[in-house]
């Protein structure tokens, strides 16, 4: 569905020990050597795929990196154990809490999410749906 999520960062040392941290519990692993020839940042991406990947990185612009108000970054866990690692190292790792783990129903059968801000302010959610994985 998509090749790659850019996040933006203020602060890259904080923000890439948290992502490190809750996308693990993913079993995403970082990128060894990148570069793009843009500014400093580091991705993650499943072992032994090429794609999708996921970079925090200080913008482009030079510009300081900001949340986007509506916007969120949605994360596959492969059950609801993983979602509530994630969002459980998230908390650990300065992240907020936008909504704790559980199933919500109301979205699909089998549904079990969780939500959370970066220590930015970046919205995400770490969710499990039986349909993701068939």
């Amino acid at each position: 569905m998509f090749s790659h999520i850019q996040i933006g960062a203020r602060d890259l040392p904080k923000m890439v020990a948290f992502y490190d941290a809750v996308l693990g519990c993913l079993g995403l692993e970082r990128i060894e050597g990148e570069n793009d020839s843009g500014p400093p940042g580091e991705g993650w991406r499943q072992p032994g795929k090429y794609w999708p990947q996921v970079f925090v990185q200080l913008p482009f612009n030079g510009l300081p990196a900001t949340w986007g108000n509506g916007m969120q970054v949605s994360f596959a866990a492969d059950s609801p154990q993983t979602v509530r690692a994630a969002w459980e190292q998230a908390m650990a790792m300065g992240g907020t809490d936008e909504g704790p783990p559980g199933p919500r129903p109301q979205y699909c059968e089998g549904y079990f999410g969780a939500y959370c801000r970066d220590p930015e302010g970046n919205k995400l959610c770490f969710v499990y749906a039986p349909d993701m994985h068939e």
